[in-house]
């Protein structure tokens, strides 16, 4: 019985170069899905991984220059001094900037401010004691 129905059966000639035949299109549909995959992966999605690293970096060096007491990457950079040099040398470009910036921040205040009075005007009205 065992010769009958053998565990792993001889292919015929035909049947071996059939089954070679398929192999041969899969190895071809695969390599053809990875290059494909590839090519979206490298010039899809590699090039935001890579600006995302450097936005990272960025972002990081930008906290540096805002905040005066940022220990997190002090060890790796002297903002202080960084931030002296820039003044020093665009301090003619930067003040207005400078003052233009102040005069937007007084102004989001005032409103701030308005809004903060009204509500308290408008609570303060509605309460009964």
């Amino acid at each position: 019985m065992s010769e009958q129905y053998p565990l792993y059966p001889q292919l015929s000639e035909e049947a071996q170069k059939e089954a070679q035949e398929l192999m041969n299109q899969f190895k071809t549909s695969m390599l053809k899905i990875c290059d494909e995959t590839l090519e979206k992966l490298y010039c899809g999605v590699s090039c935001y991984i890579e600006s995302d690293h450097w936005t990272n970096y960025r972002n990081e060096l930008m906290d540096g220059f805002r905040n005066y007491s940022n220990s997190k990457v002090h060890a790796q950079y002297d903002f202080a001094k960084i931030r002296a040099e820039i003044y020093k040398e665009f301090r003619e470009e930067l003040i207005p900037d400078l003052n233009q910036d102040l005069l937007e921040e007084i102004e989001s205040l005032k409103r701030r401010l308005k809004y903060m009075e009204e509500s308290r005007r408008f609570y303060e009205c509605g309460r009964t004691e």
